[in-house]
């Protein structure tokens, strides 16, 4: 939609829109665009909410107001929470008693492989990861590996791919487990009680200290968990 953007005000048309991924917005410079922080596949927040989405609309379109551009804005509010009608029933533990990091993540990658193969096969293959072109294992034994380095990722471009398929890969075996889950339990487990999450919240540490890469920290940790932290 960035990209299409360009296109249409070449032809004439004024253009705004919403980005879930502050990075692609940035990269391609669109004429006008509003981040939002929600959750991929819900750019107006949570289903029903007709009052909250009327105000990502209007903030989106009140960008036509701008004089100069191009204009990347964020968006205040974070998406409301929806209550589950049925409580989640994880089988899995995520407490693991290895010393590396190396072993806690393969380990917790062990425990979550089966439910994402079931997810996957109630999807007929489908799946959000793939982006890094890097398998699951690889995938947590190089962060693994850095986190037990203390040492930030040298590949910073394969380094968010990852993240993004790990995340991806988690999500989607935490939610083929038994119970009903919305989007704020999910990553709240991702965030608090997984070695995933402890690692992330590692790197994004790392990442705002540094005197050139403080921004990278964006793409690691949502702004709602960061929230979440500060509360």
């Amino acid at each position: 939609m960035c990209a299409l953007g360009h296109y249409l005000e070449l032809a004439g048309f004024s253009t705004t829109g919403i980005s879930l991924v502050r990075e692609n917005a940035e990269s391609l410079r669109p004429p006008r665009t509003l981040w939002v922080s929600f959750p991929l596949g819900r750019p107006l927040g949570v289903p029903n909410d007709t009052a909250f989405q009327h105000r990502v609309i209007a903030a989106s379109l009140a960008l036509f107001g701008e004089q100069v551009g191009p204009v990347l804005a964020d968006y205040p509010e974070d998406a409301p929470s929806v209550a589950s009608e049925t409580s989640p029933a994880c089988p899995v533990s995520f407490q693991q008693t290895d010393n590396s990091w190396r072993g806690r993540l393969l380990a917790e990658l062990g425990d979550l492989a089966p439910w994402y193969q079931i997810g996957r096969d109630r999807r007929d293959g489908r799946t959000l990861v793939g982006v890094s072109d890097t398998s699951m294992e690889e995938i947590i034994t190089r962060l693994g590996d850095d986190l037990d380095a203390q040492s930030l990722p040298q590949d910073l471009k394969w380094f968010k791919s990852a993240i993004e398929d790990a995340k991806a890969y988690y999500v989607e075996a935490i939610t083929a487990q038994p119970g009903s889950y919305d989007h704020t339990q999910i990553y709240r487990t991702i965030w608090h009680d997984t070695q995933l999450g402890a690692g992330l919240r590692w790197f994004y540490d790392e990442f705002q200290q540094h005197p050139t890469l403080a921004a990278f920290s964006r793409i690691v940790l949502p702004r709602s968990a960061i929230s979440e932290d500060q509360q």
